[in-house]
């Protein structure tokens, strides 16, 4: 049976609220995917509620809103909803007021000053990782010795790999194995598939579960996060899962397009 042929359009269109992906769905690194314009157009005309839910940490809503606007889309920020975001609300809600030393992009960092976190570099209460641009052997080295005094370890998304421009870049999940591997201490990861960042996504569309489909292109984090939510499951092909690898997972999306461009009717 051909996989890609495996979705129930009329369904995926009558759901009220979507929760979707950026990157490899709506696009790679700068460049715009096929129909991702359209797809968001149809979103609007036709009253679904949505949000733009990443586990990239390195932008703040209003980045990723202008990035889309540099684009061709126009979306309010409030559309979006970042890992950072949602690492910031749990460390929050763990230890307020706290430290941390961050591993990560102005997004990250901006997200946890906003909930009256500071940077410590000395003696933080938790360590942070997410993307970076500017790891180095220093900031690892730091990092193994502050988890190793008694820091918390603290991921913002396990993805190992994410799409870019020119191919797979390194993920979050990726630039944390190391600090795990030298103190042998494990990371708490906060993004998806953690149901912490799915609850909060329910909450800001104000919907249930049942009315909502997830749309993602990751078997890891997107789908297996929508069928532990109990979310109907919209797989897309332009990202960094092919259809050769679908076979490797136990469990198996509701629907598999090709890209968001199949959803408009």
């Amino acid at each position: 049976m051909d996989e890609t042929k495996r979705a129930d359009l009329g369904t995926i269109r009558s759901k009220n609220a979507f929760i979707i992906d950026m990157d490899g769905v709506i696009y790679h690194g700068n460049r715009l995917l096929q129909g991702a314009a359209e797809f968001v157009a149809w979103l609007k005309k036709n009253n679904k509620r949505f949000l733009f839910l990443t586990n990239s940490s390195e932008r703040s809503p209003a980045e990723l809103s202008q990035k889309l606007g540099r684009l061709g889309i126009v979306v309010d920020a409030s559309h979006f909803y970042t890992s950072a975001l949602a690492t910031a609300s749990f460390l929050s809600n763990q230890l307020p007021g706290g430290s941390a030393y961050v591993i990560g992009e102005p997004g990250l960092i901006h997200a946890l000053y906003e909930m009256g976190y500071t940077m410590n570099n000395v003696n933080p209460d938790y360590v942070v990782v997410g993307e970076a641009r500017s790891y180095t052997f220093d900031t690892i080295e730091k990092a193994i010795g502050l988890v190793l005094a008694g820091a918390k370890l603290i991921g913002t998304n396990p993805d190992l790999t994410g799409p870019g421009e020119k191919g797979l870049v390194p993920g979050c999940g990726s630039l944390l194995a190391p600090i795990e591997l030298a103190t042998g201490r494990k990371a708490y990861f906060v993004g998806k598939p953690n149901p912490l960042m799915m609850r909060h996504a329910i909450r800001k569309l104000g919907v249930t579960r049942e009315e909502t489909a997830i749309v993602g292109d990751r078997m890891d984090t997107d789908i297996i996060a929508g069928i532990e939510s109990d979310m109907e499951t919209v797989l897309v092909l332009s990202g960094v899962t092919a259809l050769a690898d679908l076979p490797r997972f136990p469990y198996a999306p509701r629907h598999v397009l090709e890209g968001v461009f199949e959803i408009p009717d």
